[in-house]
């Protein structure tokens, strides 16, 4: 039988909140434990089945209430060390000093060093980069898993009269991967994924004026589970300012969403804007119930980077791969390897990291070309040529997308990524000037 989270956590008798944060305190890679559609896979339900009291424990000791000095006792560590743990993770607490459900002992255990290999014999120490559906984002794949339980799970409307949206908004700096996970969001609530191409926004004056968008619009609605994919939602959806020049194209859009958005939901269509950030994005769209889900789509974190930057290096060799060899040759097909790199990488999008290996690739193949041997060193020369190259992308501009980006991340979802935006405000703060600043932001202009 295939289970669901949902399904999986009533025959063991355990919340499902607790199995989605076992995921997450264990590092367990998504795709060991779910399949794309959302199903738990053969080696999870084994896991599950064969350990359903450690699970139970673990699901008791989630919910409850409990003080960093009795988390230590418990795992015999010093309240030190688990404090430091728990301030990694940011989870608010109490004015008694008692911390909330969300704190695992068992993942401040594990973390600190606690034996758990009974877990990980099930699902291997590490599953190879190539055999991942992505990397990292746990965090933010739970998110949008709790954003999209209306669809994911009917019964919520049925039960507690909780809607599936009209619309959400994915909103992140350029090249951060908003188009990636509007497709995963697809693939998870099992839509069919359509991208509004440009040309469909583009007016026309035929038969009885509607517009291009006007016709195609309505043809979706005659379809049953898709999404569309809207890209520059912010600019198409922008409040109008005074003495603007108004964008009529983008103006009938709107004007289009507007009119038949109460028919989304109806019709089983589900738009997906992409916007760089949420700023001056009409109010009325985003009010409660039409695009009034918003999920940030964060830069990687250094861990992330050191792993996309293997998987892009390594994506699409076969074995006997002269690159791979070469890899090997300078220990470069372990994550260890790109983790100096990683750090250097502060704030880089997903984007500049395939620029980078795609960068570096060229420069080993010329050497290669040139010197007619595998014995390649791969050194800090090689490698800051193409820091530098993939860095070019790494503009003023850039950089206040991202800041404004912390900003409005900061104000809607906070609690759910406190380490994310505490991560990428430090990151941020290194690109800081140094004197006073020209512009409030805080970041050096081209003038300066």
């Amino acid at each position: 039988m295939i289970y669901s989270i949902t399904e999986i956590s009533k025959k063991l008798d355990v919340s499902e909140e607790s199995i989605r944060q076992f995921i997450q305190d264990f590092d367990l890679e998504i795709s060991d434990c779910l399949s794309p559609n959302l199903n738990i896979t053969q080696n999870f339900e084994t896991f599950a089945t064969e350990n359903q009291e450690f699970l139970k424990k673990y699901d008791k000791d989630l919910n409850e209430e409990k003080s960093v000095k009795q988390i230590a006792e418990k795992i015999h560590q010093p309240t030190q060390k688990v404090e430091q743990v728990i301030q990694n993770k940011l989870p608010n607490i109490y004015d008694n000093g008692i911390f909330k459900s969300s704190v695992s002992t068992f993942g401040i255990d594990n973390q600190l060093g606690g034996n758990y290999q009974f877990i990980y014999n099930y699902f291997g120490n590490q599953t190879e980069l190539k055999q991942r559906d992505f990397i990292g984002y746990r965090d933010l794949f739970f998110y949008i898993y709790d954003m999209l339980e209306p669809f994911i799970n009917p019964e919520q409307s049925k039960n507690w009269g909780i809607q599936k949206a009209a619309g959400l908004i994915v909103y992140g700096p350029p090249g951060s991967g908003k188009i990636f996970w509007a497709r995963k969001i697809a693939e998870m609530i099992d839509f069919e994924f359509l991208e509004i191409l440009k040309s469909r926004l583009k007016s026309t004056t035929e038969n009885d004026n509607k517009t291009n968008f006007d016709s195609y619009l309505s043809e979706m609605l005659k379809k049953n589970n898709v999404i569309l994919f809207l890209e520059n939602f912010d600019e198409i959806m922008a409040q109008r300012k005074e003495n603007q020049i108004i964008n009529n194209d983008n103006e009938e859009v709107k004007d289009c969403i507007f009119q038949n958005i109460e028919k989304f939901e109806k019709e089983n269509l589900l738009m997906i804007g992409s916007a760089k950030e949420l700023a001056g994005i009409e109010t009325e769209i985003i009010a409660p119930g039409r695009f009034d889900v918003l999920i940030p789509i964060f830069p990687p974190n250094l861990q992330e980077r050191a792993e996309m930057l293997l998987f892009n290096m390594t994506k699409n060799l076969n074995e006997n791969a002269t690159l791979l060899k070469i890899l090997q040759e300078n220990k470069a097909d372990k994550i260890p390897f790109w983790m100096l790199t990683a750090e250097k990488m502060k704030v880089f999008s997903n984007t500049m990291i395939v620029d980078f290996t795609q960068s570096l690739k060229k420069r080993i193949r010329s050497s290669y070309l040139k010197n007619r041997t595998e014995n390649i060193t791969i050194n800090q020369t090689i490698l800051e040529a193409s820091f530098k190259e993939s860095a070019y992308k790494l503009t003023n501009d850039y950089l206040n997308n991202v800041q404004q980006f912390v900003m409005e991340a900061t104000a809607n979802s906070y609690d759910r990524f406190a380490v994310r935006i505490e991560g990428l405000k430090k990151e941020l703060d290194s690109y800081k000037a140094k004197e006073k600043p020209v512009r409030t932001i805080g970041f050096k202009t081209d003038e300066t």
